[in-house]
């Protein structure tokens, strides 16, 4: 198995996780303040981490467009959260997190129109089937 794939599966184990663990934070705090207590700790965890793993001669090799692009995926991934936060606070786990999970069909899109990934009968298929399984289980 390759490395990245090997890091995507450990990704999908905690952000299975991460949902219900929010979902139980928020009992009797506002969507806003459960993010807000969330980022604290999130910024504090990542910080530690690039503390420990990169040497400091890398910072030499940030570009502007380094600062421009992941400003701009910081700011998406607020976004996100504030949305999602304010949907897992009244919603359903389950329901919350697949339509959530329905941004991997946008991310492939946008590879395709940005990154100019190639998108392939097998992952238009998946897409698909991404979608439908989202339909299936937000239908109430």
């Amino acid at each position: 198995m390759e490395r990245w794939v090997f890091y995507a599966i450990v990704s999908m184990f905690f952000a299975g996780f991460t949902s219900v663990i929010a979902k139980q934070g928020l009992v009797g705090i506002s969507a806003e303040l459960g993010l807000t207590v969330r980022t604290v700790f999130v910024f504090l965890f990542v910080t530690m981490f690039a503390l420990s793993v990169i040497a400091p001669t890398e910072l030499s090799l940030l570009r502007k467009e380094n600062f421009i692009w992941l400003g701009l995926s910081g700011v998406t991934t607020a976004l996100s959260w504030v949305f999602y936060y304010k949907a897992l606070k009244v919603g359903d786990v389950a329901t919350v997190a697949l339509i959530d999970k329905g941004s991997v069909v946008v991310a492939i899109f946008l590879a395709w129109l940005i990154l100019k990934e190639v998108i392939t009968v097998r992952i238009l298929l998946g897409s698909f089937f991404i979608m439908l399984g989202l339909f299936v289980i937000a239908k109430k």
